[in-house]
């Protein structure tokens, strides 16, 4: 026997995504006080994500990056769960104020927090086991 003759059935390497395989990937930056509540109702929806420690933004705060492997039908329901999940808030920065011959801080208020989502065509998906 050989070791062809052993060996089960290899699938090819770039097959398509079958029509119940992930079809689109969602990235949405989030503000990490949303993370814990997001990933929560995503887990409870069923929907298959991972997530990512990034920074940026106008603040410069720290914030989650989710990679969200969606199914044909499941843009919207992950799109509704972070409607819900991820809320802006204001937050005050430091500002120096203009003119002032004195270091006086003037409180700014800014809104930051929602999300920030984009949404891409996959072309291959592929679980390896």
């Amino acid at each position: 026997m050989t070791h062809q003759e052993n060996s089960a059935p290899q699938p090819e390497p770039h097959q398509p995504a079958d029509s119940q395989g992930v079809r689109l990937i969602m990235t949405a930056v989030i503000q990490l006080q949303d993370l814990d509540k997001a990933s929560h109702a995503l887990e409870e929806a069923g929907l298959a994500f991972t997530h990512l420690s990034s920074t940026g933004g106008f603040l410069g705060r720290r914030n989650a990056t989710l990679l969200i492997g969606l199914r044909p039908g499941q843009e919207e329901q992950a799109v509704t769960i972070l409607r819900k999940t991820c809320r802006r808030r204001v937050e005050y920065i430091s500002m120096p104020l203009e003119g002032s011959p004195y270091q006086m801080p003037l409180s700014t208020p800014v809104n930051v927090g929602g999300a920030t989502i984009f949404v891409l065509p996959v072309e291959r998906y592929e679980e390896i086991q």
